[in-house]
């Protein structure tokens, strides 16, 4: 389940804060990379969910999932990763559509936390 209270949180960059060094220019360029990432992953996710491609959702699940974590958002992640296996086991397949809605609604928050992390970024250039 996607844990709401850090929808109301800033996002965790420490991950991204350690990775990059602190680079403030590095973090802008992963957030903007995201930005543009997860549309498409999640579009695509949606295609193989509707398909009923159960290998495909379980390769797109994986291909996104380390996404989240960058931000510190590991409850969504971990939401992910249930569909990643139960696609890849063939197991609770009928979860999987709603669990996907959740995290497409917990995605529009994300942006948002991702577009006020990236101005807090900006300011210290």
């Amino acid at each position: 389940m996607i844990n709401l209270t850090k929808s109301k949180e800033d996002l965790d960059l420490s991950y991204l804060r350690e990775m990059s060094g602190d680079s403030a220019e590095f973090m802008i360029e992963m957030l903007d990379t995201l930005v543009e990432q997860i549309p498409l992953y999640m579009e695509d996710l949606q295609k193989a969910v509707d398909a009923q491609d159960w290998k495909a959702v379980s390769e797109f699940a994986h291909k996104v999932k380390p996404t989240f974590y960058y931000v510190g958002r590991e409850d969504v992640r971990d939401y992910v990763q249930v569909i990643e296996r139960n696609a890849k086991e063939g197991v609770g397949l009928a979860i999987i559509p709603s669990a996907l809605a959740e995290i497409k609604a917990e995605l529009t928050v994300i942006l948002t936390q991702v577009a006020k992390s990236r101005t807090e970024l900006e300011r210290q250039l």
